[in-house]
């Protein structure tokens, strides 16, 4: 190590530059850069992005007409019974009632990013199309079946 530097300090003249090249060393660079991170450009990871996704939501979703028309008696029934679960009686019969894998299935559902509609929307044309090649494919090989079976086998 102490070879090395003793290299070093040969290497440079008194002014700083290698004697070589002309170049100013690093030990004698007096202002260095500092290196600035940049921040990741996307998250990683599906968690990272429903993270991300859900700090974006500061305003409350907009509701259309219809779900609210729906979804009113729902939320009269949550608004009626919510009271009842400060009580150990209720949690205890919810807890019954309730097995674990359906809490369990509500609770990962509540923590799921759902696509917009727009998005929606997108993938069921997506699958209504290939629903419909896949049916044309599939009774393009039925008759092509039928016909062969007809002419090898029961020689019609």
């Amino acid at each position: 190590m102490a070879d090395n530097k003793n290299q070093d300090a040969t290497k440079t003249g008194a002014t700083g530059t290698d004697d070589t090249t002309g170049v100013a060393s690093e030990a004698a660079d007096t202002k260095r850069k500092r290196r600035v991170l940049r921040p990741a450009a996307e998250p990683t990871t599906l968690r990272e992005q429903s993270e991300k996704a859900q700090a974006r939501q500061l305003k409350p979703s907009r509701r259309s007409k219809t779900t609210r028309i729906l979804g009113a008696p729902f939320r009269l029934i949550g608004r009626i019974f919510r009271p009842l679960g400060k009580f150990k009686f209720f949690r205890v019969v919810g807890y019954i009632l309730a097995p674990p894998y359906i809490r369990n299935s509500v609770r990962e559902l509540s923590m799921v990013t759902w696509p917009g509609t727009r998005t929606t929307w997108q993938l069921t044309y997506a699958v209504i199309v290939f629903s419909l090649i896949f049916g044309v494919i599939v009774a393009g090989v039925d008759y092509g079946l039928d016909k062969a079976f007809r002419a090898f086998i029961l020689k019609q």
